[in-house]
């Protein structure tokens, strides 16, 4: 967060979202639009209806450039990033010595090249570990030129095939370069909502006119990080610094699938020590996914208990408008993490009743 406007940075849709009348808040050092004047249900339930417009220019952009580039990175992830064919992308996580997570991350095999996008907050600290662990002949060149912007929903691939008809058929993770409305983009068929929909890459200079022309599209509406974070939470997918950071494990935050076949047999990334020894025994906590009793609900830092004994905190919480009810992530001691499990959230002092249930809470409508 930054410590006041004049130090906020803007996307290159910063005038679009005012002539929209977004409320701007600061996030990740962005002036970001939180919510239309429909407001977060409306935008979010648009999204899960049709297609709605999100702004992520504020996350990083990175090419990763040599031979030997997918082995280089590998140095600080235990993806699989050298298994990634040409045209696809897969999600990572970028690990610390001590086991920690640094930060989540998309990567997309380019055939010449990997495409990265790292998390806003923690794009400069990404940056430098993998430029400090590059071998010679592989270079990280930052994108700072470029916008992203996510397109979300049911309707959105189908709507937006009439400007560039070959996204039809890409498939979930499939990453292409294509025109749209006369304008050269990187389209990625993925996206942070739990929704069929795609990320955008786009020259800074042409993000408002690819706005535009994708605001105009039959049913298409702008929505602001209200509606992406509480359709995130639905579809329970972690938010970095809230479910994860360089104190929680890959094994604890429940994303060992992220850890390639390959990697388990050789076991040389960042942290693999702790990593092997927590998939060998059992964590001491796990991310679970967590249902509130009733209307109230319980957000990050609230304490979960089981009798008197605190077993672990809320990471996420909040109203989901699809689930018509609150849900929830969080931490708990392993031995209170099974489905079903009972717990009491303290929510301002008073204990309120919830289990462990299942994520995603809404099922996610990918294009398998």
């Amino acid at each position: 967060m930054a410590d006041s406007n004049e130090t906020l940075l803007e996307t290159p849709l910063a005038s679009l979202h005012r002539e929209l009348g977004a409320r701007m808040v600061p996030f990740a050092g962005y002036a970001m639009p939180v919510q239309y004047p429909a407001g977060i249900m409306a935008e979010h339930l648009a999204t899960r209806a049709g297609a709605a417009l999100f702004d992520v220019s504020h996350m990083g952009q990175a090419e990763l450039v040599g031979e030997g580039a997918a082995a280089a990175l590998e140095r600080l992830t235990p993806a699989d990033v050298q298994i990634l064919k040409p045209g696809r992308q897969k999600y990572g996580l970028l690990t610390t010595r001590s086991g920690g997570i640094l930060d989540d991350f998309m990567v997309a095999n380019l055939g010449d090249r990997l495409f990265l996008v790292l998390n806003a907050s923690r794009k400069d600290v990404d940056s430098a570990a993998i430029e400090a662990a590059l071998p010679a002949g592989v270079t990280l060149k930052r994108m700072p030129d470029r916008a992203l912007l996510a397109f979300q929903g049911p309707a959105a691939v189908s709507s937006l095939a009439t400007l560039a008809p070959a996204i039809a058929g890409m498939r979930f993770m499939d990453v292409l370069a294509v025109e749209i409305a006369g304008i050269q983009t990187l389209v990625s068929r993925s996206g942070y909502t739990g929704e069929d929909g795609v990320e955008i890459s786009v020259p800074a200079e042409q993000a408002e006119a690819l706005a535009r022309a994708l605001l105009a599209l039959p049913g298409a509406t702008a929505a602001g990080l209200g509606a992406r974070d509480s359709l995130r939470l639905e579809a329970g997918l972690c938010l970095y610094g809230n479910d994860i950071d360089e104190t929680t494990s890959p094994v604890e935050a429940n994303l060992v699938w992220t850890i390639g076949k390959r990697r388990r047999t050789e076991w040389n990334f960042p942290g693999s020590e702790r990593v092997r020894e927590e998939l060998d025994n059992g964590p001491k906590r796990l991310r679970v996914g967590i249902l509130p009793d009733g209307r109230q609900p319980a957000r990050g830092h609230t304490p979960i208990q089981v009798g008197a004994d605190v077993v672990g905190d809320i990471t996420s919480g909040g109203f989901g408008p699809t689930l018509n009810g609150p849900c929830a992530m969080g931490y708990v001691a392993r031995e209170h993490a099974a489905d079903g499990t009972a717990l009491d959230l303290m929510v301002r002092g008073k204990a309120s009743p919830a289990r462990v249930a299942a994520t995603p809470f809404v099922p996610h409508r990918y294009a398998r």
